[in-house]
């Protein structure tokens, strides 16, 4: 992994103007270097000018100082270099200068104004010179010759730094943008790994809560109707040995059905875990955000997958299972019974397997209506007890109620987009109802 563009940038260790020290020691070297030339150079050039060598010397020292300066100003050394051309001086700081402006961040038309400058002085300068020379030793050149050395010298001082340094900026630009968005790209991978880790955490919670409503569906109607059956089979056991033998059959019926319906949850959960498992060593680091998301399906497809339970052509099963255990319910269906999508039967039987708990629970003994329609575009059922009556022996056996079954109902009808209502009723029963779409 890369860094952040932060850490790519360069730590200001270095005096004023630079970024290191490094770089002011390289530029304070070439200044001495270059102020030693021009100073050196400042010497014929007072001769011919006719002033003091001193002046010459002084000269040359401000003139090829000015090379220090060139990472802040590189404008200036150019100009500096234009200017002390006529001089004949200032040969590497001509070339350094060249070079930072062309490898700096300024417009190209100011860089191609301030060579082309440079060259024309330079070319007119050697121009001069030649001819000077070729006067004074009495050479005799070509008319072409002349023209074409000095195009050739000034070409030769000017575009070999300028050209180096046109590909060395561009070579630094394009590494800085190489590394901006590698910068990037990884913020977005960080961006889409957090996300990522956000999806799959939500897909374990959803799944967390599904498991939890799956098994409190499964274990508390049949535990609870096992329990009402032992009640029963406590009060009964001396007074009508065969009824008490008819519930123990009972008692053993509903906890072996309870068990194979817990094998089989638990058993999809294991080999879900071992997929799921084997899938994440699979995924590579670089594929995290398209193995979140799989994740995150697989975890909805599961969901979907596990919901295929009970259907309402188990309904009578059911009622039948809490009238043995001395419920009185009356079941009623309205409608045209027709096959609807699996969650949808398997959320309707839910919904009524809870009621019928409940009312184990907490109206053992009442009176329920179990009331079924269908319609058009849609599924109702109902589910109301009576007030319970007087607690007897068979309602003695004291249920534990977590308070999870509404909130269960609630969330199941609300997740297929139906509506769930629950409360009391004037008379001192208790009324659920539920409306699940049909598509």
């Amino acid at each position: 992994m890369t860094t952040t563009g932060e850490d790519h940038a360069p730590a200001r260790g270095g005096p004023w103007w630079w970024d290191r020290r490094r770089g002011a020691v390289l530029d304070v070297s070439l200044g001495v270097v270059s102020a030693l030339e021009c100073a050196a150079e400042g010497v014929p050039f007072a001769r011919d000018a006719g002033v003091p060598l001193a002046v010459g010397v002084v000269f040359g020292l401000l003139a090829g100082s000015v090379l220090v300066v060139r990472r802040k100003w590189p404008i200036a050394v150019v100009l500096v270099t234009i200017a002390v051309t006529p001089a004949e001086m200032g040969v590497l700081m001509g070339v350094v200068g060249l070079y930072t402006l062309a490898a700096s961040e300024l417009p190209r038309r100011i860089i191609g104004s301030l060579a082309g400058m440079s060259l024309l002085g330079s070319l007119v300068v050697t121009f001069v010179r030649l001819g000077q020379d070729s006067t004074q030793k009495a050479l005799q050149f070509g008319d072409w010759l002349l023209p074409f050395a000095s195009v050739t010298m000034s070409l030769g001082a000017t575009a070999p730094p300028l050209l180096l340094g046109l590909y060395v900026g561009q070579r630094r630009r394009l590494m800085e943008s190489l590394r901006e968005r590698a910068d990037s790209l990884e913020r977005e991978l960080q961006l889409l790994a957090e996300r990522a880790e956000e999806r799959a955490e939500w897909a374990r919670s959803e799944e967390r809560t599904r498991i939890a409503r799956e098994m409190h569906d499964v274990v508390a109607h049949r535990v609870s109707l096992m329990v009402v059956h032992a009640a029963a089979l406590q009060a009964v056991a001396r007074k009508d040995p065969e009824k008490a033998v008819r519930n123990a059959a009972l008692v053993g019926d509903m906890g072996r059905q309870a068990l194979t319906e817990l094998r089989e949850m638990l058993g999809v959960l294991r080999s879900g875990g071992e997929g799921a498992r084997a899938e994440r060593a699979a995924v590579p680091l670089a594929a995290v955000g398209v193995a979140a998301a799989a994740a995150a399906s697989r975890a909805v497809e599961d969901g979907e997958a596990s919901s295929e339970g009970p259907s309402l052509s188990e309904l009578d099963e059911l009622v039948g299972q809490s009238a043995a255990a001395g419920m009185v319910v009356d079941l009623s269906v309205e409608g045209e019974e027709r096959p609807y999508a699996a969650e949808v039967e398997s959320t309707a039987f839910r919904v009524v397997q809870e009621a019928l708990t409940n009312v184990h629970k907490h109206a053992a003994g009442a009176k329920t209506y179990v009331r079924l329609a269908h319609r058009v575009s849609e599924i109702a059922m109902q589910v109301e007890n009576e007030p319970p009556p007087e607690v007897s022996a068979e309602s003695s056996a004291r249920l534990p109620s977590g308070g999870n079954g509404l909130v269960g109902m609630k969330e199941r009808v609300s997740a297929l987009g139906g509506v769930f209502v629950s409360g009391p009723t004037d008379a001192g029963g208790f009324r659920v109802s539920a409306v699940i779409p049909a598509s």
